[in-house]
């Protein structure tokens, strides 16, 4: 089992490193402060071939499967996590309904676009009385004669004042519960009564966060993906790939920390020496490196089996666990390495850390994850 990146994946990382270094770093102070999202790095991003990469070709994706998900993902988290959110949501879980069970009218309006970087999406599932409990949501999309009317508030939805479109979970059923009565939604930016209010947070601050209000929000016919009643099944389609490729960014958020740590141990000195030679201090770094290759193992395993069509629930779930607390972990060790100066507001390790929080909450809690993963040993 060898999970050694091929020659051309080891190309494409680099040149995306090296464009991120180039195009995104000195972007992301001020992205940060403006709690706002470059947005011109869409386009130029998709004339690159550096979106939606996991498609297939036909879709306009560069056919690299989780694999180029996850070196897209870890990439862009060594810069700043909340650009490789406001990136990777429109690369997968916004999308993937529309590329894999939409129309061929509905790929070519909104997939394809995506993937140039010619519109921005966004995925409206979380709502402030269902978060973990994503079968709670009270959204509602009634059907009539000329489509659907949807009323109800999202909350937490990254690229949510940015979207140029929003894929809505909302239940067109109720009696048939999640697994027959929700169906997936595309809803326009500029549609009357959806509404996008931004929200402030401490974390991934470089990506726009809204809270959604769908008052009487009408749409046709043609807008729903799929199945009526099937969205929920789309969802957990979706889940399993989407947490991959979170696990995917703490390796790079962890590595950056771990590299600054790593670089000061060396040069801070105290009582005569390099901090980085008294055992208390090797030892922490010894962990962190111990504890980002773990986690490596885990989430490139899980992404080589998605790719290789076996079912990776369970190690979807190890993966993004593991990873997502790795990058807590590390980066809180990193913060105890540079002592005060990683409390100042020009340290970029304490965003590091900030950012790491975020990991654990979104694409189901570590709580949801052990859930999950005990219910697959025959536990849970």
């Amino acid at each position: 089992m060898d999970f050694e990146l091929t020659e051309e994946q080891k190309m494409f990382q680099e040149s995306l490193r090296r464009f991120a270094e180039k195009e995104i770093v000195p972007l992301v102070d001020e992205a940060e402060e403006k709690e706002r999202f470059p947005v011109q790095l869409y386009p130029r991003m998709g004339d690159l071939g550096y979106l939606c990469v996991g498609y297939p070709p036909e879709y306009g994706g560069a056919g690299m499967g989780k694999m180029g998900e996850c070196i897209v993902a870890e990439e862009l988290s060594r810069v700043a996590l909340g650009i490789c959110a406001s990136i990777m949501v429109p690369s997968g879980i916004a999308t993937a309904a529309i590329a894999y069970h939409g129309t061929e009218a509905q790929r070519e309006r909104y997939l394809v676009p995506s993937v140039k970087g010619h519109k921005v999406a966004a995925f409206a599932l979380t709502e402030p009385n269902a978060g973990s409990d994503a079968a709670a949501i009270e959204t509602r999309a009634v059907k009539g004669d000329d489509g659907y009317t949807i009323n109800g508030q999202k909350i937490f939805i990254t690229n949510g004042p940015i979207a140029d479109f929003v894929v809505t979970a909302a239940y067109t059923d109720k009696s048939k519960g999640p697994g027959k009565g929700v169906s997936l939604l595309i809803v326009e930016k500029g549609t009357p009564g959806l509404t996008a209010t931004k929200m402030h947070k401490t974390c991934v601050r470089s990506s726009d966060t809204a809270e959604l209000q769908y008052d009487n929000v009408k749409v046709p016919r043609e807008n729903i993906i799929g199945e009526e009643g099937s969205g929920f099944k789309y969802l957990m389609e979706s889940l399993a790939g989407g947490r991959i490729t979170i696990g995917a960014g703490r390796l790079g958020l962890g590595g950056v920390a771990y590299e600054a740590a790593l670089s000061y141990a060396k040069e801070r000195k105290q009582f005569g020496q390099a901090i980085g030679r008294f055992q208390s201090i090797a030892f922490m770094l010894a962990d962190m490196a111990l504890q980002i290759q773990a986690a490596r193992w885990l989430v490139y395993h899980a992404a080589w089996l998605y790719d290789s069509g076996k079912k990776c629930l369970k190690e979807a779930s190890m993966a993004k666990l593991y990873a997502t607390e790795m990058g807590v972990r590390v980066t809180g060790c990193a913060m105890q390495i540079h002592g005060g100066y990683s409390f100042t507001s020009d340290s970029p390790v304490q965003r590091y850390n900030r950012d790491a929080q975020v990991g654990t909450v979104v694409e189901g809690t570590s709580e949801i994850q052990r859930l999950v993963i005990s219910r697959e040993i025959g536990v849970g």
